[in-house]
C-alpha cells in the first residue's frame, strides 16, 4: 500500500481538531449528547475522536450496508439498530466516509423519523465530494477528497480486509487484485476445513 493519503500523525491531528470543535459546540447542552458510530468503518475514528473530547457522552452504534466490493449498490439495508434512546438529545453521527450521500440521507431520515433527536451533527473522516449524488450536510470532515479513489485502512475495508491498518491509503487496481488473491486463498482454505473436518 504505497499511496498513503492520511498517516497516523495526520489522523491524530484530525481527531484532536474535531474533538476540540465538538467540545465548543456541545458546551451548553442540557442533556448528555450521544455519539453514534456507523459500523463497522467508523469504529477506529470514533474511538480516537472521543478519547480527546472533554464533553460527557453516551455512545451507541448502528449498522447499515450499501457496498459490495468497491462499488455501492445504491440500496441501503439497516443491519443493526440503536440500543439507546436518543430522543431530545444531540446526536453526533460518526461515519468513516461519505461518497454518494445515499446511505447518510437514509440514516439521518431514519433516526429523525423513529427517534426524534434534538439535532444530528454529522462527522465524517473522509468527504468524497466527487461521488456525491444526494445532498447531505456535513458538520465536520477530517479531509475532503476531490479525486475519486478507493481507500483502505483505519476502519475502512475492502471485503472486510484492511480495517486494522494505522493509516488510510488509496488502492490501485493492481493492489485490489492482490488483495482478492490473498483473501480468496484464505476463504478457500477455511471452506476446505469445513467440508473435510478432521476427526479427533
Amino acid at each position: 500500500m504505497k499511496n498513503i493519503i492520511l498517516s497516523s500523525k495526520d489522523l491524530d491531528k484530525i481527531c484532536r481538531r474535531i474533538a476540540k470543535d465538538l467540545d465548543k459546540e456541545l458546551k451548553h447542552e442540557e442533556n448528555i449528547p450521544v455519539v453514534v458510530g456507523v459500523m463497522k468503518g467508523s469504529l477506529n475514528f470514533m474511538m480516537d475522536l472521543t478519547k480527546y473530547m472533554k464533553t460527557d457522552l453516551y455512545t451507541d452504534f448502528i449498522q447499515i450496508s450499501s457496498y459490495s466490493g468497491t462499488e455501492t449498490t445504491g440500496k441501503v439495508v439497516l443491519k443493526k439498530d440503536l440500543s439507546f434512546n436518543i430522543e431530545n438529545r444531540t446526536v453526533i453521527l460518526i461515519e468513516d466516509i461519505i461518497d454518494t450521500g445515499i446511505s447518510m440521507h437514509f440514516l439521518i431520515k431514519f433516526l429523525k423519523d423513529h427517534y426524534h433527536p434534538k439535532r444530528i451533527l454529522l462527522v465524517t473522516l473522509l468527504d468524497k465530494v466527487s461521488r456525491r449524488e444526494v445532498k447531505v450536510h456535513i458538520d465536520y470532515a477530517g479531509m475532503v477528497m476531490k479525486k475519486d479513489a478507493f481507500v483502505l485502512g483505519y476502519g475502512l475495508d475492502y471485503k472486510e480486509y484492511g480495517r486494522n491498518l494505522p493509516y488510510v491509503c488509496a488502492l490501485t487496481k493492481q493492489e485490489i487484485k492482490m488483495i482478492d488473491n490473498k483473501t480468496s486463498q484464505k476463504i478457500t482454505s477455511y471452506a476446505s476445513t469445513i467440508k473435510n473436518p478432521r476427526h479427533k
